[in-house]
């Protein structure tokens, strides 16, 4: 197996049970801590489609550092084509994951992913999602600050709330 010499590898995913702290970041990676399934505080974030939901597990994803969140995707809904800054690597938690490559949104490239599955996606490396057979839940590791840059700007969701 080759590694992409930028992806960052996190050994736990540690936040207060109470869950309090996902509403602005997670906890550093300095103490031992946990979280349940159940306490895992969802968030509406504005880089998504407005029913996608995001949880920040660890760090705080706008800053320099590594991070961990979860993201949520009921049935139906796509991710345009977009881009990350930083390396990757998504775990399927829950549901099947469908994800392409490429710079427009092409359902015959989809690849569908079971839970327990691994993806390692590089920086700047358009893709799209689609929760084709219905919700899904990935978690993602990475070294922020966490960015999302939509292939056609229409796409955005940020920019289709400033257009209404």
């Amino acid at each position: 197996m080759r590694h992409h010499p930028r992806i960052l590898c996190l050994a736990a995913v540690v936040m207060s049970p109470a869950g309090g702290a996902a509403a602005q970041h997670g906890l550093p990676i300095s103490a031992f801590a946990d979280i349940l399934s159940e306490n895992v505080a969802w968030q509406p974030f504005p880089a998504f489609p407005p029913e996608a939901r995001l949880s920040v597990l660890v760090g705080e994803p706008a800053k320099q550092g590594p991070y961990v969140v979860r993201v949520k995707v009921p049935a139906g809904v796509k991710l345009q084509p977009h881009t990350h800054p930083e390396d990757r690597v998504y775990t399927i938690i829950s549901g099947v994951f469908y994800i392409g490559l490429g710079p427009s949104f092409d359902a015959s490239k989809l690849k569908a992913y079971a839970p327990g599955s691994v993806i390692i996606l590089p920086h700047d490396t358009p893709h799209f999602h689609w929760a084709q057979s219905g919700e899904y839940v990935s978690q993602v590791a990475g070294n922020g600050p966490l960015g999302i840059k939509y292939v056609n700007p229409a796409d955005d969701p940020r920019n289709q709330a400033k257009a209404r």
